[in-house]
């Protein structure tokens, strides 16, 4: 296959395809005698794990890593596990962190209905984030401050 007919099987651009063999996760393309690149079916099948794995969010980085370790002739799955089992934990860190902004911003919105537009004055630009109220100085208000 051509690069384009590559892409397109692939569901990718030419441009991402470089890009990838620029970053090391596919090999260097053959070349026909005008210089054209050309692919046979492993580079597909390296597409669609490179898409696969970053849908289950792993990185670049790791996407290769995976690859270097299945090229060094290793079954890379236990190394996947784990990176899988690190995922989850930031997916869940991140819920929690999520769940603690949501709640913060319950509060503000619960507070703004107590307070009058007409109240913010001089420099303060506005009081809903500003004013003091016990409910929104939670633990919530440091994780606001931390992104």
């Amino acid at each position: 296959m051509l690069i384009g007919e590559l892409a397109d099987v692939a569901g990718l651009t030419s441009q991402a395809v470089r890009f990838y063999e620029r970053k090391g996760l596919l090999p260097d393309a053959e070349r026909r005698a005008n210089g054209y690149r050309t692919y046979d079916e492993s580079t597909l099948a390296r597409l669609r794990f490179i898409g696969a794995a970053q849908v289950a969010g792993l990185t670049l980085s790791e996407i290769h890593n995976i690859i270097d370790l299945r090229d060094a002739g290793t079954v890379p799955c236990t190394h996947v596990i784990g990176l899988i089992d690190t995922k989850i934990a930031d997916v869940a860190a991140r819920i929690k962190h999520l769940a603690a902004l949501q709640a913060e911003l319950e509060a503000l919105r619960e507070h703004s209905r107590l307070l009058d537009p007409a109240d913010c004055q001089g420099d303060d630009i506005c009081h809903i984030l500003t004013s003091t109220n016990p409910a929104t100085r939670s633990a919530a208000t440091g994780a606001l401050r931390d992104r």
